[in-house]
């Protein structure tokens, strides 16, 4: 009775611990239009490889997707937008979408996918040690 007694008073100090943890924030741009169904299959393998590592969309991690459909204003609307969402990390899909992250931070990290030569483009100092966004990176203003 006792052991009973003991799990029922600690089951509500895990439930709150479990309440507690902090909702992290993903903001993914997407270069192409949000009914591109290449696209669409990318958005889904990435959201499935996170819950595949503990992160479940609306449980312990928000995923903001935008879809820049190869306008560049918008894309710069939708940085800004991500921005004041205040995501610990960003995802760039594409050059069109990574360029404008770049310039509008240096504190929010950014992860990049098809980005052909990141290299040779001056994106990052070497695929070994990209570096970072922040001002004192090895290559100034780089993911």
């Amino acid at each position: 009775m006792t052991l009973l007694g003991g799990a029922a008073a600690a089951w509500p100090l895990a439930a709150q611990a479990q309440q507690r943890e902090r909702m992290r924030r993903i903001g993914v741009l997407m270069n192409l239009a949000a009914d591109d169904t290449d696209s669409q299959h990318r958005l889904t393998a990435f959201v499935q490889s996170l819950q595949e590592l503990g992160w479940t969309d609306g449980r312990n991690v928000k995923v903001d997707t935008r879809w820049g459909a190869g306008d560049p204003d918008r894309i710069r609307d939708y940085v800004a937008q991500m921005l004041k969402l205040s995501p610990d990390v960003m995802v760039a899909s594409g050059d069109s979408t990574l360029q404008p992250m770049r310039e509008a931070t240096r504190t929010v990290p950014i992860v990049f996918v098809i980005v052909p030569d990141p290299v040779g483009a001056g994106i990052v100092a070497s695929l070994a040690r990209p570096g970072g966004n922040q001002p004192d990176s090895p290559i100034s203003n780089t993911v």
